[in-house]
């Protein structure tokens, strides 16, 4: 469905609008294409009015559940957006100190009705934290200043409902105002509705409740605490769960990793109520998944999870998989691990070594998708010494079989007049690599 224009007017309590805030992770840019084909493998109407490497805001049909951050992996804390501001108030507020504007922004909050939800969660003393995100860096060397503004406005709040309240602080070397989403959790800051969110953009600023964050100690139990791991190009759950949205794989359908490894991108699609195949070349593997499902299983209580892992070919995929499947997400072999930067010559090695691999895989993964079926596919990203990593050009061999390509930033769903947005439309795929990593990860999504 196409939604009404998001919001525009300024300086106003947004009436009962399902209108978030998302912080993503490093990887800002894989967290927004997660974003994306969050909503639309949903078929959810959503509308972007903010997009920048801090955060996101979005105007969605319907309010989110509390589980949408365990649903996906891309992003540190989603806040449910209760008022907004004109960001020149802002500017005036803490870059011109006018003392008119800090009380503009100190009546906003008294009609906002933020503070009313945190006296209603909680009984006795409030405990809160303020986490300022922003877009402009003229705001940098202030931001410690807002935030002690925010703070102690919401103190002066509650301590007109009668309310003694706590203010978490920072410690003096933490670069910017911003609680980690570790903190927040175990303070229980989300069920006390006490993190509040200060994010500036580039017109608009907008103040929300925390109301969902990523639960790093899900994600690490699904890592080292399952029976099997594989330390080497060992894919993190988080990365497996961005894959598996990329992909469109939702409760119900079926997923297909033809090199499933020790099982890292089946386990995520279990839980994301999937039916799913896994396949591998190595017996080890086979086994090693196949405990780790059975572990899943139990753990979660996933009594009708539905799964097969079977020994195979990547290459032969019709001579085990009988019945098209709806999605395929994988990591196939990347190469051989580095220990240090590689020349040029010995990259171009490697990606030529694995090419007919890929290729031949691509036939297969083809003839095994159901129409519209989508593949997500991983390439290795090699760093060389030259500073020009080496890739695999996989795209154009994709297309000659018969794939589409799908685009990460589709242009229905850009933010209005933002250029953030407009700079990836053209973006094919997506890089997701630390500075440690020899050789990362090149991302692409295709359609039957």
């Amino acid at each position: 469905m196409r939604l009404a224009p998001v919001l525009t007017c300024l300086d106003m309590v947004l009436d009962n609008q399902n209108i978030y805030v998302f912080v993503p992770g490093k990887n800002w840019k894989l967290s927004l294409a997660e974003l994306v084909a969050y909503f639309k493998g949903r078929n959810r109407g959503f509308e972007f009015s903010e997009v920048t490497p801090a955060f996101f805001t979005v105007k969605v049909e319907g309010a989110l559940s509390t589980s949408t951050a365990a649903d996906m992996g891309g992003f540190i804390k989603i806040g449910k957006v209760v008022t907004n501001l004109a960001t020149w108030t802002v500017k005036e507020a803490f870059l011109q100190e006018s003392k008119q504007a800090q009380a503009q922004i100190r009546m906003s909050f008294s009609t906002s009705g933020i503070v009313d939800e945190m006296v209603d969660a909680t009984s006795g003393k409030s405990v809160f934290g303020v986490s300022v995100y922003f877009l402009e860096r003229s705001f940098r060397p202030v931001a410690r200043a807002m935030q002690r503004f925010v703070g102690s406005s919401l103190k002066h709040e509650l301590a007109a409902h009668g309310r003694r309240s706590g203010f978490i602080g920072f410690p003096r070397n933490r670069p910017q105002p911003q609680l980690s989403h570790v903190e927040v959790l175990k303070k229980g800051l989300v069920e006390r509705k006490a993190e509040v969110l200060f994010c500036v953009g580039k017109e608009q600023t907008f103040v929300s409740t925390t109301v969902a964050v990523h639960d790093p100690f899900e994600f690490q139990k699904r890592d080292i605490g399952r029976p099997f791991q594989r330390k080497i190009f060992g894919m993190p759950p988080r990365l497996a769960r961005i894959m598996i949205n990329l992909a469109f794989c939702t409760a119900g359908k079926s997923l297909l990793d033809p090199f499933c490894g020790v099982g890292t991108i089946l386990q995520e699609a279990l839980l994301a109520k999937a039916r799913v195949i896994g396949l591998d070349v190595n017996p080890w593997c086979v086994e090693a998944s196949k405990e780790n499902l059975e572990w899943l299983k139990k753990q979660y209580s996933l009594e009708d999870a539905a799964y097969a892992v079977l020994p195979g070919d990547s290459r032969r995929l019709t001579e085990k998989i009988r019945q098209n499947v709806d999605c395929i997400a994988t990591e196939p072999d990347l190469g051989p691990p580095l220990r240090h930067v590689a020349t040029t010559t010995y990259a171009t090695k490697i990606i030529s070594k694995l090419t007919p691999l890929y290729y031949d895989f691509l036939e297969s993964a083809h003839q095994t998708l159901t129409k519209d079926g989508r593949l997500v596919l991983i390439t290795p990203h090699i760093k060389t010494r030259s500073g020009e990593p080496v890739t695999m050009n996989i795209e154009e061999k994709a297309v000659n079989i018969g794939f589409k390509k799908v685009a990460l930033f589709p242009k229905d769903v850009r933010a209005r007049d933002n250029t953030a947005y407009e700079n990836l439309i053209e973006t094919a795929s997506l890089i997701d690599e630390e500075e440690r990593h020899k050789i990362g990860r090149e991302i692409h999504i295709f359609q039957k």
